[in-house]
């Protein structure tokens, strides 16, 4: 039986409240499964997320008391400086570290791509950041986590990265799909014409 894909992405357009309860889901099933679970993105969207796993029946307090939980909306890039992707993928690996040393399972993580680059929005170090991010995946088989790609948010060149740098593809709190597209396309020759890409990134936030 094939293994559940653990670098996933979601790739969507509208309001991100929306996709609140996929993610929440998601987050409750790695929680009962004996996992700690980061949620990384803006004030707003942590007290939505909090919310919304209280609307599910998870006792948020509790579990942020004890850590099982953990938000953050601490900004990646402090303002003025570019983001830097070694340090957050440090970070990353010091809280599966953690996770394990506590006694659980491993680490399960969401950020919001267009919060965690910060309000410079300098993409260019995305591609090398995805790379090695998928290198932490292969080392770390404690690690499970989804990456948000928000079309209302990010160039269009950025939403086709997402798509070309992640083997699978979130569809819905039940559906995970392998992405076909998974480095298919050379770099960076075709990145910005692929009709193909573009497509996929329409039918995706079309669902």
């Amino acid at each position: 039986m094939a293994s559940e894909p653990r670098h996933q992405c979601l790739i969507y357009e509208g309001p991100p409240s929306q996709k609140l309860p996929l993610l929440a889901s998601a987050l409750q099933s790695k929680l009962h499964e004996g996992y700690r679970c980061l949620y990384l993105n803006s004030a707003p969207m942590v007290a939505g997320m909090g919310s919304t796993l209280a609307a599910m029946g998870i006792d948020v307090a509790s579990e942020t008391a004890k850590a099982r939980l953990v938000f953050s909306s601490d900004p990646v890039a402090l303002p003025g400086e570019d983001f830097n992707y070694k340090v957050l993928l440090g970070k990353l690996e010091d809280s599966i570290n953690q996770a394990i040393k506590d006694g659980y399972k491993g680490l399960w993580a969401s950020g919001d791509m267009t919060w965690e680059f910060g309000p410079r929005q300098d993409f260019s170090k995305l591609m090398e950041y995805e790379l090695k991010l998928e290198e932490l995946f292969g080392r770390r088989k404690e690690l499970y986590g989804v990456c948000q790609y928000h079309k209302d948010t990010l160039p269009q060149d950025v939403m086709r990265q997402g798509l070309l740098l992640h083997r699978s593809i979130v569809i819905s709190d039940t559906l995970i799909r392998i992405n076909p597209h998974y480095l298919k396309s050379s770099w960076p020759a075709d990145l910005k014409t692929s009709q193909e890409l573009d497509e996929t990134i329409a039918a995706l936030c079309a669902m």
